[in-house]
């Protein structure tokens, strides 16, 4: 009786243990350790389509990670989507008239701004709004196009 209340006691411990281990885990990866709101400026910019950009996803400017999305909302007026994000104050001299673009990470993966420099003296700085940018780019229209650019082309040639 004894031998099988400590087994008990033992395989419980080990399963706190183990739950405790994987809440850390997962604070620690959807932790936002990298950007602290209080170094950080606010930037805009607005797109005609953005795809599943969602609120979180990385800023990125050369393939650096240097700030994320929070917020995504709808300009009824202008019938844009109007994107806010945060940079890392450490990134203060991105000139003005860089573009943005909705990219995807490979070929199915999540969606992210990517920050393209422009040759402006001036940099953006908070409440910015960036001018130039890029929607994100839909698979299913993709392909949609070249199946059906694809087709065409194949009945000009047949027409000839």
């Amino acid at each position: 009786m004894q031998q099988t209340s400590t087994i008990e006691i033992g395989t419980g411990l080990f399963a706190l243990l183990g739950l405790g281990a994987l809440f850390f885990l997962t604070t620690q990866t959807t932790g936002n350790k990298d950007f602290d709101v209080a170094d950080t400026f606010e930037v805009t910019a607005r797109f005609e389509n953005v795809g599943s950009l969602k609120k979180r996803a990385p800023v990125s400017m050369s393939g650096v990670t240097i700030g994320r999305v929070t917020g995504i909302d709808f300009d009824p007026v202008a019938l844009e989507a109007v994107v806010t994000f945060v940079i890392d104050s450490r990134y203060d001299e991105i000139p003005d008239d860089s573009d943005a673009s909705i990219l995807t990470a490979g070929l199915l993966g999540s969606q992210y701004i990517g920050l393209q420099a422009g040759g402006s003296p001036m940099y953006l700085e908070d409440g910015s709004e960036i001018y130039f940018t890029q929607s994100a780019v839909i698979l299913e229209n993709l392909v949609g196009k070249f199946l059906l650019g694809s087709g065409s082309d194949k009945e000009d040639k047949d027409e000839d």
